[in-house]
C-alpha cells in the first residue's frame, strides 16, 4: 500500500521540495480549480499525473481526515536524517531542538512548522513513544515536514552529551523555575529541550540540561500546550540574534 499526504500546503511543498517520489495526485470531483493552480503548475513540472476522484474516495483513503480534497501517493516513505547528519552540516550560529516524547502528532507537527519558520538547524526525537512522521503530522506541518531535517535517536541524553561536546549550550523549557526565558543568552550554540505533554521532561534528560527555563504565567494555568511553548521561545531566540 502507497504511503500518502494530503491537504494543499503539505503536497504543494512536497513537490517543491522534491524529496519524495510522488507517484500521482488524485482530487476531488469538487476542488475549486482557482485555488490549485500552484499545485498544478508544480504537478506539471515534476512530472506527477493527476486524477480526479469521488471525494468519498479520498475520505476513505484519509480514514476521515481533512484532506482538503486533495491526496499525495508516494512510492516510498520520507528519508529522515542522522543525527551525525545533522551535526555535520550546522549553521555558524546552531539552534537544534530535542522533543522529549511528544506523542501527540498534531502537537508534533506544529513544532516542526515552527521550527522550520524560526531557521532550526535540526529536530531530535526518541525513536520509541514519540508520535511517528506520519500524514497527520505532515498535514499539522503545512508542509513544513519536507524541509525540516528530523532525526530519530535512541536516547537523547548521550546526544545531550555529543552536542556539549561540540560547544552548545542545552537548555529544557519547564515550569517552576526562577529563570526567565527572556532573560538567558540566547546568541550562543543552543539546543533546546520541550518535554511530553502532561509529563515534562524526563528527570534524566533534565538533569543533564545545563539550564531550565521557565516562560512566566499570570493566569489560572500553569502551563502552555508544548507547541505553543516552542513557538514562543523559538521566536524569543530568534528576536535576539536578530537585534543589531
Amino acid at each position: 500500500m502507497s504511503e500518502y499526504i494530503y491537504g494543499l500546503s503539505p503536497v504543494l511543498e512536497a513537490l517543491r521540495a522534491g524529496r519524495r517520489s510522488i507517484t500521482k495526485i488524485l482530487l476531488s470531483a469538487g476542488a475549486h480549480p482557482a485555488r490549485l493552480t500552484d499545485l498544478t503548475e508544480a504537478a506539471r513540472r515534476a512530472r506527477v499525473p493527476i486524477e480526479r476522484r469521488d471525494r468519498r474516495e479520498l475520505e476513505m483513503l484519509t480514514r476521515g481526515a481533512n484532506h482538503q480534497g486533495i491526496v499525495a501517493l508516494m512510492r516510498a516513505a520520507r528519508q529522515e536524517s542522522t543525527a551525525d547528519e545533522i551535526l555535520s552540516s550546522l549553521s555558524p550560529l546552531p539552534l537544534v531542538v530535542l522533543l522529549d516524547n511528544i506523542e501527540d502528532p498534531h502537537n508534533l507537527g506544529a513544532i516542526l512548522r515552527t521550527c522550520e519558520g524560526a531557521g532550526v538547524d535540526g529536530v531530535f526525537i526518541p525513536s520509541h513513544r514519540s508520535a511517528p512522521l506520519n500524514e497527520t503530522v505532515a498535514k499539522t506541518s503545512a508542509g513544513a515536514l519536507e524541509y525540516v531535517r528530523v532525526a530519530l535517536v535512541t536516547n537523547l541524553v548521550p546526544l545531550i552529551d555529543q552536542l556539549k561536546e561540540r560547544g552548545f549550550w542545552v537548555v529544557g523549557i519547564e515550569g517552576g523555575t526562577k529563570t526567565n526565558y527572556t532573560s538567558f543568552d540566547l546568541k550562543v550554540p543552543l539546543a533546546v529541550v520541550f518535554g511530553s505533554e502532561g509529563k515534562g521532561i524526563r528527570r534524566l534528560v533534565r538533569e543533564n540540561c545545563d539550564e531550565i527555563l521557565s516562560i512566566p504565567m499570570r493566569g489560572q494555568l500553569n502551563s502552555l500546550n508544548v507547541s505553543v511553548a516552542a513557538g514562543v521561545v523559538l521566536f524569543e531566540v530568534l528576536r535576539q540574534r536578530l537585534q543589531k
